[in-house]
C-alpha cells in the first residue's frame, strides 16, 4: 500500500481523505476568479489555443462574494487538517487575493493563533497587457501557520540566494580553517556568523521560477493544463515547509505539479482535485514519473464541475 492518494472530488471534502492535523504543508492553487472557461491547450507541437482544447474548470461566479463563500469553505477545512507546526499556501492574484486574506486572517485568528506568516510575490516573467495603469505582473502566494512552532526549512539551498559580488568583495574577507570565507556581525550584543557559501535569505520576491518552462510545448515539462505551475515553484514550496516523509496536501492539483515535486524530495502526499482533465492529466503524470499511488473516484465528482459559475 501507498500513502499517496489523488482523487477526484471536491476540495471542500478533504477531511473523507486526510486526518485532521496531519498535514506539514497544505498548498491551494484554486481558481482565480478570472471570469473565463479555462480549456486544455494542444499537444506538444501544435500551436497554443486555450480553446480548442478539452474543458478544465469553470472559472465564471455569478459576484466575487459568491466566489469568496464557495474559497471560505474550502481554506476552513485545509486549515484543519494542518498539523501544529504545519503552514497553509494561499496562491491567487489580483483578482480576490485582498478578500481572501481577510477571510483567512479570521479563519486562522479563530483557531487561536493569529496565523498570518507572511507573502511570496511569484514572477511568472509574462509580461503584461495593461494599456493604462500599471499591469500587474505578479501572483501572491498568502502563508498562515497553524501555530507559533511553525516548521521553516531556511537553511535549504532551494531557499537561499548567493551574494553580491561586492558584498562579497567588502565583507567576506576572513576564512576559517577549512577555508570558508564568512563574516562577522555583532547585533545587540551577540556575535553572529554568515558564510559566504551559504547564500543570503531569498526573501519573499520569486522571479526565478519562469512559468513559461510549464506552459509551452517546447518543453518537457508542460502538460497542456492551462495553468500549470512550473515545478521549480513548488519544489522550493516544498522544501521550505515540509519534512522528509511529511504529508504534503494539495486541495486543487490541477496537473499534479505539488504531488510531483513532493514525490520527488521523499514526502507523502495527498492530491485532490474535482476537475476530470486534472485527475487524468494527474494520474498519467505521475505514472510517467514513476510515483507509487492510489487514486480514487468520489461519487460526487462523478456528475460535479469544476466550480460553480
Amino acid at each position: 500500500m501507498t500513502d499517496n492518494l489523488v482523487v477526484r472530488d471536491d476540495a471542500a471534502n478533504l477531511p473523507r481523505w486526510s486526518t485532521p492535523g496531519s498535514a506539514d504543508l497544505v498548498y491551494l492553487d484554486p481558481p482565480f476568479s478570472v471570469g473565463v472557461r479555462f480549456r486544455a491547450r494542444p499537444a506538444a507541437g501544435a500551436t497554443r489555443a486555450r480553446a480548442t482544447g478539452p474543458s478544465v474548470y469553470d472559472d465564471r461566479w455569478p459576484s466575487l462574494a459568491a466566489y469568496l463563500d464557495w474559497l471560505e469553505a474550502r481554506l476552513a477545512v485545509a486549515r484543519d487538517s494542518l498539523a501544529p507546526h504545519g503552514t497553509l499556501w494561499l496562491h491567487l492574484d489580483q483578482r480576490a487575493v485582498h478578500e481572501a486574506k481577510g477571510i483567512a486572517d479570521r479563519l486562522f485568528s479563530a483557531a487561536g493563533y493569529e496565523g498570518f506568516v507572511g507573502e511570496v510575490i511569484w514572477l511568472p516573467g509574462n509580461g503584461t497587457k495593461a494599456k493604462r495603469g500599471p499591469g500587474v505582473s505578479h501572483q501572491t502566494i498568502l502563508i498562515y501557520a497553524r501555530t507559533a512552532e511553525f516548521l521553516w526549512n531556511g537553511q535549504d539551498p532551494a531557499l537561499r540566494a548567493p551574494y553580491a559580488a561586492t558584498s562579497q568583495a567588502m565583507h567576506f574577507t576572513r576564512t576559517d580553517e577549512g577555508g570558508r570565507a564568512f563574516r562577522e556581525r555583532v547585533v545587540g550584543g551577540k556575535s553572529y556568523r554568515y558564510y559566504a557559501d551559504q547564500g543570503r535569505a531569498l526573501g519573499s520576491v520569486w522571479a526565478d521560477c519562469p512559468s513559461m518552462v510549464a506552459n509551452t510545448p517546447l518543453r518537457k515539462e508542460t502538460t497542456g493544463y492551462p495553468t500549470q505551475k512550473p515545478l521549480k515553484l513548488l519544489d522550493r514550496i516544498v522544501r521550505a515547509a515540509s519534512a522528509p516523509g511529511g504529508l504534503v496536501i494539495d486541495p486543487f492539483h490541477g496537473s499534479g505539479t505539488t504531488l510531483v515535486a513532493a514525490a520527488k524530495l521523499g514526502r507523502r502526499f495527498v492530491g485532490i482535485d474535482v476537475g476530470e482533465e486534472a485527475h487524468r492529466t494527474a494520474h498519467e503524470r505521475l505514472t510517467r514519473e514513476g510515483v507509487p499511488f492510489v487514486a480514487h473516484l468520489a461519487p460526487v465528482a462523478q456528475a460535479a464541475k469544476a466550480v460553480p459559475s
